[in-house]
C-alpha cells in the first residue's frame, strides 16, 4: 500500500453532487482530488436523469410553494428547514449551471421552459431537449471540472475504506487503483457515492451503485437515517432489461395515461389522476401487474407523432426494444429509482463524524422524507453539493 498526502478535500464520486462540490471547493481556493471508479459521465445516476431540475422559475411559482409541495410528497417526514434551504436555492442553482453551459430549454425571451411533473402544484421542472437533462447538465459540469487546474480526478479509484485518527475524525480514504491500494490523507472526505439501486432485482440506476459509501460511513460510526426509504419509479419500461430504461414522469405531465391491458385507467379517469406522488402511482402499477392485468403508459394521443423530438431518449429506448410508442402503449413496471435514506447530513453535507461529509443520493438531509418529489434530486445534488464544497 502506498500513501499520498493530499492538502485539501477528497471527494468520492463524480456525479452532479460530487463535481458541484469539487468546483465550489476549488473556487474557494482548495486543491481538490476526486476519486471515481468509472470515467467521468459513466456509472452515475445524474447522467441518466431525464425529467430535469425542479426550481421556482416562473411568476406563478415561489420557493415557498415548492417547499410545501416537497413536504407534502414526503409524507410528513420532510425537515421543513432543509426543504426551504433547497427550494430557496432553486433559481440560483439553475442559473449557475446554465452559466457553466448547461443547455436548458428556453423560450425566445430567454426564460426557462418548465414541465409539470407528479405532485407539483405548478410546472417547475427545467428541462433539456425534452428528456435529456441529466447528461446535458453533467456534461457542462464535467467540462468545467476538466478546465479547473485545482481539481485532479482519478478515474480508476474505487473507495475501499475511510481513514480515522485516534479521535475518530476522518482524515483520508483508502482507494483501490487496479491491483494497488492507495491511502490518501486529506483535510476532509466528501462522500458522493450515489444510491443503492444495484441491490435490487430491477432498477433504473446504474447497477454498479450498491450503497458502499453508506456502508463505509456506517463502519466509521456515522449516523444512518431512514435506510428503508427507497423510491420506486412507476414507469420503468418493462422490456426485460436491468437496468430498466425509464419513461420520464414528464410524459404524464404532458397527458400520457396509465392503463391496464384492457385499456382501463389504473388510477381513475380524472385528468390528473396519474400525477399523484410516486409511491401512490408505483403501488397502483405494481398491483395491476401482480393481478395479471398488466400496466401500460399510453402516450399515443398526448405525444403521438411528436415522440422522436419531444422525448428522444424514451423514444429511442422503446424503438430499441421493438416498441413504437406512437402506435402502442408502453409496458411499464415499478423499479428501484432513488434512495431517500442514507448518511445523515445537514444542508452543508456535514455528517455526525468530524471530517466526513455526504452529498447527493448517498446523503439523507431530510429534504425527501419518505418520498422524493420528482426532479428534486438534481437540484439537491447541485445545490447542497455546492454548499458542501464551499
Amino acid at each position: 500500500m502506498t500513501r499520498v498526502r493530499h492538502e485539501g478535500p477528497v471527494i468520492v464520486g463524480a456525479g452532479l453532487a460530487g463535481l458541484s462540490a469539487a468546483l465550489e471547493a476549488a473556487q474557494a481556493g482548495a486543491r481538490v482530488l476526486v476519486l471515481t471508479p468509472e470515467p467521468l459521465l459513466s456509472g452515475c445516476s445524474s447522467a441518466w436523469a431525464q425529467g430535469g431540475m425542479a426550481a421556482a422559475l416562473t411568476a406563478v411559482d415561489s420557493a415557498e410553494l415548492h417547499a410545501r409541495d416537497t413536504e407534502a410528497a414526503g409524507a410528513g417526514l420532510v425537515d421543513p428547514g432543509a426543504a426551504q434551504a433547497l427550494t430557496e436555492a432553486g433559481r440560483e442553482t439553475v442559473e449557475w449551471l446554465a452559466a457553466l453551459g448547461a443547455p436548458f430549454d428556453r423560450y425566445g425571451d430567454g426564460s426557462f421552459v418548465v414541465s409539470l411533473e407528479a405532485a407539483h402544484s405548478v410546472a417547475r421542472v427545467a428541462r433539456v431537449g425534452g428528456d435529456g437533462a441529466g447528461r446535458a447538465i453533467l456534461s457542462a459540469v464535467v467540462a468545467a471540472v476538466r478546465a479547473e487546474a485545482r481539481i485532479e480526478v482519478w478515474e480508476d479509484a474505487r473507495l475501499k475504506g475511510l481513514m480515522q485518527d485516534e479521535t475518530g475524525r476522518v482524515v483520508g480514504a483508502v482507494a483501490a487503483r487496479g491491483e494497488r491500494l492507495v491511502e490518501v490523507t486529506a483535510s476532509a472526505v466528501v462522500l458522493a457515492t450515489g444510491g443503492a439501486g444495484g441491490l435490487f432485482a430491477a432498477t433504473t440506476t446504474p447497477a454498479v451503485l450498491k450503497g458502499e459509501g453508506m456502508a463505509l460511513a456506517a463502519r466509521a460510526g456515522a449516523e444512518i437515517l431512514d435506510p428503508e426509504f427507497v423510491q420506486f419509479h412507476p414507469t420503468a419500461i418493462d422490456v426485460g432489461l436491468d437496468p430498466a430504461p425509464l419513461a420520464t414522469e414528464a410524459l404524464r405531465g404532458e397527458g400520457a395515461r396509465l392503463i391496464d391491458g384492457a385499456g382501463a385507467f389504473l388510477l381513475g379517469e380524472e385528468a390528473d389522476a396519474d400525477l399523484k406522488p410516486r409511491d401512490v402511482v408505483a403501488r397502483a402499477v405494481h398491483a395491476a401487474r401482480t393481478a395479471g392485468r398488466g400496466a401500460f403508459l399510453d402516450a399515443r394521443t398526448a405525444v403521438g407523432e411528436g415522440f422522436p423530438h419531444e422525448f428522444p431518449a424514451v423514444f429511442a429506448a422503446c424503438m430499441r426494444a421493438g416498441l413504437d410508442p406512437r402506435v402502442s402503449p408502453i409496458p411499464v413496471m415499478a423499479a428501484c429509482h432513488y434512495h431517500m435514506g442514507g448518511v445523515a447530513a445537514d444542508a452543508d453535507g456535514r455528517t455526525t463524524v468530524p471530517g466526513l461529509y455526504a452529498v447527493g443520493e448517498c446523503a439523507a438531509t431530510g429534504v425527501h422524507g419518505a418520498n422524493r418529489l420528482a426532479s428534486n434530486s438534481l437540484l439537491e445534488a447541485a445545490a447542497f453539493g455546492g454548499r458542501a464544497g464551499r
